[in-house]
């Protein structure tokens, strides 16, 4: 048991003082020189039936001070909720700054977004610009935002800039998870790791990614990232050796996708969680296993150890607390939420698990209808 609990005191040492320092926080939006000139952009979001929340993002990125050209292109993934209509009608004062694009049965070999995002990408290429942003359907955008994602990626001449939108955190279940859920992708990726260039670790988050058009071209387009279920970092996997990437937290950038019970944040965590660990069941047993030794033995050495493996679970306990406060103050959450973060990881195994059943069932990466993950084929 001391072995056990100096194992998981050593990882915890090593995740806070060796892995980018992640935990901080410190990764934030901020913004270049004013660039002499402002290049084109073109917005893509691709839609499938998001009526509720594309109005509010069409009208946020209408609300842009930016000063180059810019116009909206939205892939409408055959929706049956009128989301081109809502989207028509948010726009309606700037109708010249829309386009509308229906969206195509999705082919083989295609997962759904990134299909809709490569019908984006053919219609925004006919005005040239020099940028395209990907966003969702349900992300609002502060109005200096473009302006301020331009100027650093002229400055830097990044060939990605991301954002990682702020998640909605009201309901208890979100409260609970969403923090958590940013922790855990930055202790994965650690956001200083993913902007030197020096290092290979490369991701970003789908809900806002300026991407340089030559850039992208230079990859194959999104083509090269078809079959993918998490589009964004596999985007970013093939971006970064084209040149600088950058990914930041934001409290500019905000998503208005709810997830109020329990159930929604599960379907949101299991329709990805096994495709990140590549549909392996050998990642999949040592992922919970080494969850299992790193959040849940240092409260199982901490409550019912004796002597020197109770200090050292109940070290590593308090080390684990210390870590996770920083993300729950970026969601202003008490630090009392702390504590709690080895029994959130345990719901994370869960979920993590019932991915893998859903996977062998046929409804892997299953999301408003449609099954994406690679069973037999099946996108």
């Amino acid at each position: 048991m001391v072995l056990l609990a100096a194992a998981a005191l050593a990882v915890w040492i090593y995740l806070v003082a060796g892995r980018g320092g992640f935990w901080l926080a410190w990764e934030r939006d901020e913004t270049g020189p004013i660039p002499v000139t402002w290049p084109a952009v073109v917005a893509i979001i691709p839609a499938r039936d998001e009526a509720e929340s594309v109005g509010e993002t069409i009208s946020s990125l209408l609300a842009q001070d930016y000063r180059g050209a810019f116009s909206i292109v939205l892939v409408d993934d055959q929706s049956s909720d009128g989301t081109a209509d809502a989207a028509r009608q948010a726009a309606a004062a700037s109708a010249d700054k829309l386009t509308v694009v229906s969206g195509e049965t999705l082919p083989g070999g295609w997962t759904g977004k990134v299909w809709a995002m490569q019908q984006g990408v053919v219609r925004a290429l006919q005005s040239e610009p020099e940028y395209l942003l990907f966003t969702d359907a349900d992300i609002v955008y502060g109005a200096d935002t473009l302006t301020r994602l331009v100027a650093r990626a002229q400055a830097e001449r990044l060939v990605l800039n991301s954002l990682m939108v702020r998640l909605g955190c009201a309901s208890l279940a979100e409260r609970a998870f969403i923090p958590a859920f940013v922790f855990f992708f930055q202790m994965l990726f650690p956001f200083a790791w993913v902007n030197n260039d020096e290092r290979a670790t490369a991701a970003a988050a789908g809900g806002c990614m300026l991407v340089r058009r030559d850039a992208l071209a230079a990859v194959g387009g999104i083509e090269a990232i078809r079959d993918a279920l998490i589009d964004d970092c596999a985007l970013a996997q093939k971006l970064k050796p084209q040149g600088p990437i950058r990914l930041s937290l934001t409290e500019r950038v905000h998503s208005i996708r709810s997830y109020p019970r329990l159930e929604d944040i599960r379907r949101m965590i299991v329709r990805s969680a096994y495709a990140q660990l590549r549909y392996s069941p050998l990642l999949l047993v040592a992922t919970i296993v080494a969850m299992a030794g790193v959040y849940l033995a240092p409260v199982g050495l901490a409550l019912f150890a004796h002597g020197v493996a109770q200090i050292l679970g109940l070290l590593a306990w308090t080390v684990m607390t210390i870590a996770f406060v920083p993300i729950l103050r970026f969601y202003r959450l008490s630090p009392l939420w702390g504590p709690l973060l080895p029994a959130i990881a345990l719901g994370y195994m869960v979920f993590t698990l019932d991915s893998a059943y859903q996977y062998t069932q046929k409804r892997g990466g299953l999301w408003k209808g449609r099954v994406q993950s690679n069973v037999n084929g099946a996108r």
